[in-house]
């Protein structure tokens, strides 16, 4: 069997083995591969893995051999699916690996938010500490999480694994959830969408990107929150009218946000949230701990595996 992985390097950047997947059959590996590269390179392959090289009816056109994709990822946009449906190709993903690991980096953002730890850290680093006259300064207010509201937008099992951690703090928790009496969570209080976003001192996204909620935190809503409120984002940037964001901020319509997505990646060098204030983004990392990546490969192997033996797991 031949297999091809298109874009090897974001899973593996060369701390974890290929082994397992070498065994399953003859495999090609590419750190990255450019459309007219993926073609090429694809012609001979039954199965094609993927994490964000597109592989859309050209594609699978170039591929008359293909039986099976496999996402390396939970989402699976970047695979034309009623093109591979049409041809009786198997499309499998990888659900829920990375739970704990964005839900960590939520927190991670959070704490950032409240405390400005890189901030404090840098200025003693600069010597403001030796230079200053008191044994203790203030460069911005810290605030403390205990009895502030997290309002939480979408409540699978990222939401859920944030509000445990909030819960833990002593915050109150809010959600706004298209499915609240399936999710239902002592100490947490489903709201609806606005009433999240008004009463929350810091709001944080964890629903999928739909047709529906494209950039549905705009200028309208971000000017509902209160002030002093903060936004994080660790799901899809598309979710987010970045300029729009990127005005609230400067016009301290509210404090501060902590991305890890844009809408665009990697960015253009002209994204307005680059530039803005009290803005925290980093790129795209909140699923690539090592843990995570270790189970995401675990997973794609038994994902082929699964199909090799005529029982597809995972299979979108």
């Amino acid at each position: 069997m031949k297999i091809v992985v298109l874009d090897a390097f974001a899973m593996n950047p060369g701390d974890l083995s290929w082994e397992q997947l070498k065994n399953l059959g003859d495999t090609d590996i590419y750190d990255r591969s450019l459309p007219e590269e993926s073609r090429k390179r694809v012609s001979h392959a039954e199965v094609i893995l993927t994490n964000k090289a597109l592989v859309n009816k050209d594609i699978m056109e170039a591929a008359p051999n293909l039986k099976y994709i496999g996402v390396m990822a939970t989402g699976y946009n970047v695979v034309d699916i009623t093109e591979a449906h049409k041809r009786n190709i198997i499309v499998t993903n990888v659900p829920a690996y990375s739970t704990a690991s964005v839900a960590q980096l939520t927190f991670a953002f959070i704490l950032e938010l409240a405390n400005h730890t890189a901030l404090y850290a840098q200025s003693v680093k600069n010597g403001d500490w030796v230079r200053s006259k008191d044994f203790s300064y203030h460069l911005k207010p810290i605030m403390e999480l205990q009895n502030k509201t997290l309002g939480i937008i979408g409540f699978g099992q990222i939401g859920q694994n944030v509000a445990k951690i909030a819960l833990a703090f002593g915050m109150r928790v809010i959600s706004s959830h298209k499915h609240p009496e399936r999710n239902k969570m002592e100490g947490v209080t489903f709201v609806d969408e606005k009433t999240c976003f008004k009463e929350a001192d810091i709001v944080s996204l964890h629903c999928p990107l739909t047709q529906d909620n494209f950039e549905f935190v705009n200028k309208q809503l971000l000017a509902t929150m209160k002030p002093k409120a903060f936004l994080v984002n660790t799901s899809r940037g598309g979710l987010v009218n970045e300029n729009d964001l990127a005005e609230a901020l400067n016009h301290e319509t509210i404090t501060g946000a902590a991305l890890d997505v844009l809408s665009t990646e990697p960015p253009s060098a002209n994204n307005p949230l680059l530039h803005a204030k009290n803005c925290l983004i980093n790129p795209h990392v909140a699923w690539a701990t090592f843990e995570s990546r270790a189970r995401l490969m675990d997973v794609v192997v038994n994902n082929i595996e699964s199909f090799l033996k005529g029982k597809p797991v995972n299979v979108i």
